[in-house]
């Protein structure tokens, strides 16, 4: 047994540095059902926190030595500096302390149907419409997401299937902690250069991960770097992707408002089911498919995958529409790597707006570093880009890369330092029929929220 699995049978109170994260909020929200007094710190407030608060979590705003007090385990976030004094007090305290993923892989050790959705691009939106589709058909199961599902209106679900549907993370090998049934691998890319260094070795990591599931391995085999990294790995194997080589593939395919793609699902020539998405972007036809795969491998009907990826509007921060006031639509998107800043962005410029306003927040500086030029290119493609600084969130600058850099090479770009001149900036020349699509994966949606406020 792992060492932190038979902790859990014998502690009772577990505290949180980072408690408001999207990786980490719904862990907490997972082991606060099953009883665990859960107590928490973050250096910033939010959605989540006030969520978590109002289950009856103990959150402090500010991270200091004494918050770990009264705590019997303790778990960071990899997001936090080695410096932060709560982060030394808890490793000096000789309370057992382990990074998030090591929780995350004893709840996914809890179930014996765990299904975990990993890929470089797409997982929480896999994650939340396969959620939707087995909840809406009854499944009953529990849910880790990297988003908010709106159907639950929460990052988590605890049902009382064996059922387990999680987002896994590639990011410094972290899914390795994890122990999954079920592996959907929906593509692989370049990111976290600063970690892996090359794609061979991302392409490495997946294959590792894939070798961890148990049953059955859903990926995608119109990628060529998912297909080298399955490869060698000796499990059942269903296939999704573009051509009739695959056990699930689209065909008549047509979009509705510019965007949102219907079409058929085949199987070995046969029509299965007609899906109608919600969510636009054509990368959102194998995200669909994917979980499609993955809900029939499940226990699902071909209807029941109809009726719950239709009624998918997307997950929190996911081309999360905020509001229309005065003709002018604003949205908020989790995009911050150069490919999906460009599927979500082109997927945009095709739905009608008379101008796409984008408000792009470069996150850590080694990537705007490492994709320069990918981010200079796909930044073109909105009729408007604003930029703020670069969010370092886990780094310091020690590249010496800043917004103006990007913002030489980009075409009429304009960057603020902050969000206030970012609004002021936005909303004095935004005007009816046009869009306001806030990007990135740090806090930028708060620009997106202030926007609404004011125009309110």
């Amino acid at each position: 047994m792992y060492e932190i699995d038979k902790l859990l049978e014998e502690v009772k109170r577990i505290h949180f540095i980072g408690i408001g994260g999207s990786g980490m909020c719904p862990i907490a929200e997972i082991l606060h059902s099953w009883g665990y007094t859960v107590t928490g710190s973050d250096n910033n407030t939010g959605d989540n926190i006030t969520k978590l608060r109002s289950m009856g979590m103990d959150v402090i705003l500010g991270q200091k030595a004494e918050n770990i007090n009264g705590a019997e385990m303790i778990i960071y976030t990899a997001a936090i500096l080695k410096d932060n004094p709560e982060l030394v007090a808890a490793k000096e305290s000789g309370i057992p302390c382990f990074e998030r993923s090591k929780i995350f892989g004893a709840i996914t050790r809890k179930y014996n149907n765990c299904i975990s959705v990993c890929g470089t691009h797409g997982k929480t939106t896999v994650t939340s419409m396969l959620t939707q589709v087995l909840t809406m058909a009854d499944k009953d199961p529990s849910a880790l997401i990297g988003g908010r599902l709106p159907l639950i209106d929460s990052h988590a679900r605890v049902g009382k299937s064996e059922t387990f549907v999680c987002e896994a993370c590639e990011y410094c090998d972290h899914y390795h902690d994890l122990s999954p049934d079920v592996a959907v691998i929906l593509n692989v890319d370049e990111d976290h250069l600063e970690y892996f260094k090359n794609l061979e070795n991302i392409i490495k990591s997946f294959e590792k991960f894939a070798t961890l599931t148990s049953k059955t391995l859903i990926y995608n085999n119109s990628d060529p770097e998912t297909v080298k990294a399955v490869i060698n790995v000796s499990r059942e194997k269903i296939t999704f992707g573009y051509t009739d080589e695959s056990d699930y593939y689209p065909e008549n395919i047509t979009y509705n408002r510019g965007s949102f793609a219907e079409f058929d699902v085949m199987s070995k020539g046969k029509k299965l089911a007609h899906l109608v998405l919600n969510i636009p972007g054509e990368h959102n036809i194998l995200n669909s498919l994917a979980a499609f795969a993955a809900a029939i491998n499940a226990g699902c009907t071909p209807e029941e995958c109809e009726k719950g990826i239709a009624a998918f509007s997307g997950a929190g921060r996911r081309f999360e529409i905020l509001g229309e006031i005065d003709g002018i639509t604003i949205a908020d998107d989790y995009a911050h790597h150069p490919n999906e800043l460009k599927v979500t962005l082109e997927a945009v410029m095709k739905m009608g707006y008379n101008t796409v306003w984008a408000v792009f927040q470069p996150f850590t500086y080694s990537r705007t570093s490492i994709l320069f030029d990918d981010f200079v290119k796909v930044l073109q493609i909105p009729d408007k880009c604003v930029m703020t600084e670069i969010m370092g969130s886990r780094e310091v600058n020690t590249i010496g890369i800043y917004t103006k850099d990007l913002a030489e090479k980009i075409p009429g770009s304009v960057w603020f330092n902050t969000f206030e001149e970012v609004c002021d900036h936005v909303l004095a020349n935004a005007k009816s029929g046009d869009i306001i699509i806030t990007l990135g994966c740090g806090d930028i949606y708060k620009a997106a929220q202030m926007m609404v406020k004011r125009l309110k």
